[in-house]
């Protein structure tokens, strides 16, 4: 330990397990002004105005970073909002969300609606909150303007949003955006399912699961995949494939990769903790685009991860009122999984099974994420980051109780599952969330 770590009095002094870029010791942080100040081993004895001892069964991790949130407020905040998906992201251990940039009335597409999302996200953000723009038919123009405002980049969808006011954007204008972007190093991030492929599948719906699948081929996301490693190939591009459910495109994916195509992918819960084979009828929690698929699939999911062709995990939480998810119908239910709370101890439940540490758990949930955005001070713990902490006991298990969840609608294919690893207590810069008082901050692109 330095002398002046141990002469200085700290805002706060946790001590305990921790989980660092070194591995799980016991050691001791000082957090003074909301960033970390030291990180000492344990013993060290630093002194702080206030000092957590962890539980012997408690772990200190880095607050989660999930890229990828459908908060839909304003316009559609009866399906979710700021103030309930906040708190529903603190209660899981994420410490900072970025909000997708539709399905919110105005979708994020200029600089007006975003100075309006962010009016509305401000007075109620319980974790620290970014932004995606839109990139959508006719407002090339509004990037450099959504960039300069501070957004992470930029989403497109390659078919049908599921939301009139945010259309898909044809192959020739994602290459004319990325040209674009390329120019200030932005990124694109892409609904990468190909509409002529989906087009021409069955398109039989009902209560049974296997219709629905058969509706959204994994040919449509690897044609969709390939389509746009072919623009970010020829553009130099940064490009971004969400969601990925379709295995098949990951040796495509790596070759990208070998190639210097600037490419990343994020995976989600959903895909590797659920199996198309366990889907009972009826059961339209279930349903999202891509498709959950079978449990060969979801098993090369985890191969990804773990060789490096996907990058992150992230919640791809897509709620709405349990009245459009819950019609028992696939073909007319809504499309889009609720998991922000739940996503650590799902990941968590299913890779301890796997033989997969939680250091690399938590690689693909914080630092990864963070990493794609750019912010620096997030999702580690070391000196110079905000003092973002998730509490988490690995070993307690839970029984999911969707009433109970701070998602607003009570809808989750999780319910009645059980899971192992709870999150205990959330910090924020050096403060507990607890759920009352916004402290949240908004984030701009270019933040440290």
């Amino acid at each position: 330990m330095t002398e002046s770590a141990a002469a200085r009095r700290y805002d706060l002094v946790v001590r305990g397990r921790v989980l660092t870029a070194e591995g799980e010791a016991p050691r001791e942080i000082g957090v003074t002004d909301g960033r970390i100040a030291a990180v000492e081993a344990s013993g060290a004895g630093l002194d702080a105005e206030r000092i957590v001892d962890l539980a012997d069964d408690e772990l200190l991790l880095p607050g989660l970073v999930d890229s990828h949130v459908h908060v839909n407020e304003p316009g559609r905040t009866e399906w979710e909002g700021f103030a309930s998906a906040t708190r529903a992201a603190a209660a899981g251990g994420v410490t900072t969300i970025v909000d997708m940039p539709l399905n919110s009335i105005p979708p994020t597409v200029n600089v007006d609606a975003l100075d309006i999302k962010r009016e509305v996200a401000g007075p109620q953000a319980h974790v620290d909150v970014g932004f995606w723009g839109g990139a959508v038919p006719g407002n090339t123009a509004d990037l450099r303007p959504l960039h300069d405002e501070g957004v992470f980049g930029f989403k497109c969808f390659l078919l049908p949003s599921g939301v009139d006011e945010f259309p898909p954007l044809p192959l020739d204008e994602i290459e004319q955006d990325m040209r674009e972007i390329a120019a200030f190093d932005s990124l694109l991030i892409v609904h990468a399912e190909d509409p002529q492929t989906i087009e021409t599948a069955p398109q039989t719906f009902g209560p049974g699961y296997s219709g629905f699948l058969a509706s959204r081929p994994r040919d449509a996301e690897n044609t969709g995949i390939a389509a746009v490693i072919e623009r970010a190939r020829r553009t130099g591009a940064r490009a971004h494939i969400l969601h990925l459910s379709s295995s098949d495109a990951l040796p495509m994916i790596a070759e990208a990769k070998r190639d210097g195509v600037r490419l990343t992918v994020e995976t989600c819960p959903h895909y590797l903790s659920l199996a198309a084979e366990e889907i009972p009828d009826g059961a339209t929690a279930y349903k999202c685009c891509p498709p959950i698929r079978e449990q060969a699939n979801r098993d090369l999911l985890w191969h990804g991860l773990l060789d490096g062709t996907i990058d992150c995990i992230v919640s791809d939480h897509s709620p709405s009122t349990a009245e459009l998810k819950s019609t028992g119908d696939f073909g007319t239910a809504w499309g889009g999984v609720s998991s922000l709370q739940l996503g650590l101890s799902l990941i968590w439940s299913e890779a301890r099974e796997r033989g997969i540490s939680l250091e690399r758990v938590v690689e693909w949930m914080s630092s990864a994420p963070a990493n794609l955005v750019g912010l620096q001070r997030k999702g580690h713990v070391e000196v110079g980051a905000d003092a973002d902490f998730a509490v988490f006991a690995p070993e307690e298990e839970f029984t999911v109780e969707v009433a109970s969840l701070r998602h607003k609608n009570p809808v989750s294919p999780y319910d009645g599952k059980t899971l192992t690893g709870v999150v205990r207590r959330t910090v924020l810069r050096g403060l507990e969330v607890d759920g009352e008082t916004p402290r949240g901050e908004l984030l701009r692109r270019g933040d440290a």
